[in-house]
């Protein structure tokens, strides 16, 4: 048996965005270099709002692409025998970019790992920063978001699920604890 717990609503995402944004062009001292890479599936479409939020606050907007990790991730073999692969589009040269990877749940680690390795066979960036949704902890390699929405206290069992209009037809986060 399980039990839903909600997390973030669509009002909660909308300041969360508003407040990333925020911060990116403050740290940044603006959008010059930028450029933002959303993790598909849910990663992407957060990318792609980030980068309105900064453009309507900054009337430039910085450079989107999204990137499909799932070749370069540690444990695809468990995953299935022939993992999905969808096409990445970074349509901008990464070289000495300042680029932000965005993705919606930061758990252990190995998801960014796994990105961070697809971004270097487009290039070489000058800084990969990372923002994120949801951190839920529990890591297993050193990596921690530079930009995050809430930090959701889980058990390594509970699962996260994500909501995102554009897929889901609603925006929200609900956590699913398992019963022992």
């Amino acid at each position: 048996m399980t039990k839903k717990k909600s997390i973030l609503n669509d009002q909660d995402y909308k300041r969360i965005i508003t407040r990333i944004a925020y911060e990116i062009i403050e740290k940044h001292k603006g959008v010059k270099n930028l450029a933002l890479v959303g993790i598909q599936t849910r990663g992407d479409f957060l990318a792609k709002r980030l980068a309105d939020q900064i453009a309507a606050i900054e009337g430039t907007t910085p450079p989107v692409g999204s990137m499909d990790i799932n070749m370069y991730r540690d444990d695809w073999t468990k995953i299935s025998h022939q993992p999905t692969v969808r096409p990445s589009n970074i349509p901008f040269s990464v070289d000495d970019k300042e680029i932000i990877l965005v993705d919606d749940v930061l758990f252990t680690g190995r998801t960014i790992r796994a990105a961070m390795e697809a971004l270097m066979d487009f290039g070489r960036p000058a800084r990969i920063e990372l923002a994120i949704l949801v951190d839920r902890g529990h890591r297993e390699l050193p990596i921690q978001a530079d930009y995050q929405g809430i930090f959701a206290n889980t058990e390594p069992e509970d699962m996260i699920h994500v909501h995102v209009l554009e897929q889901d037809n609603e925006d929200c986060v609900y956590r699913e604890l398992k019963d022992s």
